[in-house]
C-alpha cells in the first residue's frame, strides 16, 4: 500500500473520530480542529462537506488541477534557451540576476532553479556537510582585512591562467580592491595596500597566508620570523598595521568562499563585456564589478562606525614601495639589478661616494633614490623594462 494512501486513511479515521465526538459536544470545533492540525473554521468547512459527500468530500479539490499560479511555459522555454546559448557556465543565482538585469525575466529564482532541474541542464547540489560554527565577524569595518591570491583561468581569451589578488574586510565581507597580475607577489599585494589606504584610509591588522612575499619562514620551522620582515612587512610596520600570520587553511576559510563566488561569476561577467585584456579587465573589476558584488554580497557591520583612519603623513607611493639600501660607488653611480643609476649634482652636498642611500622601486617600474627624508633623483621607465630616464625629484 502506498505510503499516500495510508496517510490519507488515517486522516480520514481521525476526523471520523473527532466528527463524531464533536456532533456529542464533547469537543468544540476549535479543539476538534486542533486536533487535526487546522483551525476550527477548516473544520467545520470539512463537516458540511462531509455531510454532503461523505468520505469524498473530505479530499483536496485542488489536487490533479492546474495552479492558476504556474509559470507559462512559453518563459520557461525562453529562459531554458538563454541559459543553453549564453549562460551555461553561469550558477543558476548568477543566470537568475543576469535574467533580471538584463531580460525583463520575472520569475523568481526557485522556480527558475526547479525548471533547469528538471530539464536537465542543471545537476542538483549535493547535500551539505556536518554544520560548522562560523567564526565571528569583527564589529567594525577596518579592524581586520585579509589578502590573498588566486590563480584561475579569469580571462577565457587569454588562453592563460592569471592571479586575481583581494583585499577584504572582516566585518562587512565587501572587496576593498581588486586586480589581476600575471603572477601574485610584492608588488600585487603593495598595490592592493595602496588603493585599499587611498580609498578608505589605515586599518588595524591584515590577515595573510605565509606567502614568501608576506613572511620569511625558516627553514625546519612552522613559525615565522617577525624579527626579519619581507617588504610588504616593512611597509605594514612603518604604516602602524599589525601582520597576521595564518598557520591554518581553516583560518581563510572566509576568503577561499569568496575566492569560490567570484570564480564562478568574474570569468562569465568578462566574457559578457568581451574584455580580453588584463588593463581592460582590472579596470572593469574597479568600476563594475566590485561595486555590484558588494552592493550584493556585503553585510551590515555589527556595530555602527568604521575603524578605518584617514591617512597622513609622506606620500603613501614611498611607503608601499620596493626599498632597499645602497653604497653609492666612485662615479656617483648606485648599482641597481644590473642597472647604474647616476646621482646627479646637489647644492647642499659635494658628493655622494661611499655614502649609504636607499632605493626605491615602484610599481609602476620608475624608481628614485632617497638620502633620509630627501629624493635626490627620480627614474621614470619609458616602455622597456632596462630604459630609464632621470626626471627632477
Amino acid at each position: 500500500m502506498r505510503r499516500t494512501t495510508m496517510l490519507w486513511e488515517v486522516f480520514v479515521r481521525r476526523f471520523e473520530e473527532a466528527f463524531e465526538q464533536y456532533e456529542k459536544h464533547l469537543l468544540s470545533s476549535e479543539e476538534a480542529g486542533e486536533l487535526l492540525g487546522m483551525s476550527g473554521r477548516n473544520f467545520r468547512r470539512l463537516c458540511v462537506r462531509y455531510e454532503e459527500a461523505g468520505v469524498e468530500g473530505l479530499r483536496d479539490r485542488r489536487i490533479g488541477k492546474v495552479s492558476p499560479r504556474r509559470a507559462a511555459a512559453r518563459e520557461l522555454e525562453r529562459m531554458h534557451e538563454l541559459y543553453r546559448e549564453r549562460y551555461s557556465d553561469f550558477t543558476v543565482k548568477h543566470f537568475h540576476e543576469q535574467l533580471v538585469k538584463r531580460h525583463h525575466y520575472k520569475l523568481c529564482y526557485t522556480v527558475t532553479k526547479a525548471s533547469l532541474q528538471a530539464a536537465g541542464l542543471v545537476a542538483k547540489a549535493k547535500r551539505r556537510g556536518a554544520h560548522r560554527k562560523k567564526r565571528a565577524r569583527r564589529p567594525l569595518p577596518g579592524m581586520l582585512l585579509f589578502q590573498d591570491g588566486s590563480t584561475h583561468r579569469w580571462i577565457a581569451a587569454l588562453g592563460r591562467d592569471l592571479d586575481l589578488v583581494v583585499t577584504l574586510d572582516d566585518a562587512t565581507g565587501s572587496i576593498c580592491s581588486a586586480l589581476l597580475v600575471e603572477q601574485e607577489g610584492t608588488m600585487s599585494s603593495l598595490l592592493g595596500l595602496a588603493e585599499t589606504i587611498e580609498r578608505q584610509g589605515l586599518f588595524g591588522a591584515l590577515y595573510t597566508d605565509r606567502g614568501g612575499h608576506y613572511f620569511i619562514t625558516p627553514k625546519d620551522a612552522r613559525k615565522v620570523d617577525k624579527t626579519q620582515l619581507t617588504q610588504v612587512g616593512r611597509a605594514l610596520s612603518q604604516l602602524g598595521i599589525t601582520h597576521i600570520p595564518s598557520y591554518s587553511p581553516q583560518g581563510r576559510g572566509r576568503m577561499e568562499r569568496v575566492f569560490g563566488t567570484l570564480q564562478k561569476r568574474l570569468p562569465q561577467e568578462l566574457r559578457l563585456a568581451r574584455i580580453k585584456t588584463v588593463a581592460a579587465a582590472n579596470r572593469f573589476l574597479r568600476e563594475r564589478f566590485v561595486p555590484d558584488y558588494n552592493a550584493r554580497f556585503a553585510v551590515p557591520a555589527a556595530e555602527p562606525g568604521s575603524a578605518f583612519v584617514p591617512y597622513v603623513g609622506r606620500p603613501l607611493a614611498d611607503v608601499l614601495c620596493v626599498q632597499e639600501d645602497r653604497v653609492v660607488g666612485a662615479d656617483n653611480c648606485v648599482s641597481w639589478h644590473r642597472r647604474s643609476l647616476q646621482i646627479p649634482p646637489q647644492r647642499h652636498r659635494q658628493h655622494y661616494v661611499r655614502a649609504r642611500v636607499r632605493v626605491h622601486q615602484y610599481p609602476d617600474g620608475s624608481l628614485a633614490i632617497f638620502d633620509g627624508p630627501r629624493c635626490l633623483v627620480r627614474f621614470v621607465a619609458e616602455g622597456r623594462s632596462d630604459a630609464l630616464t632621470p626626471n627632477a625629484a
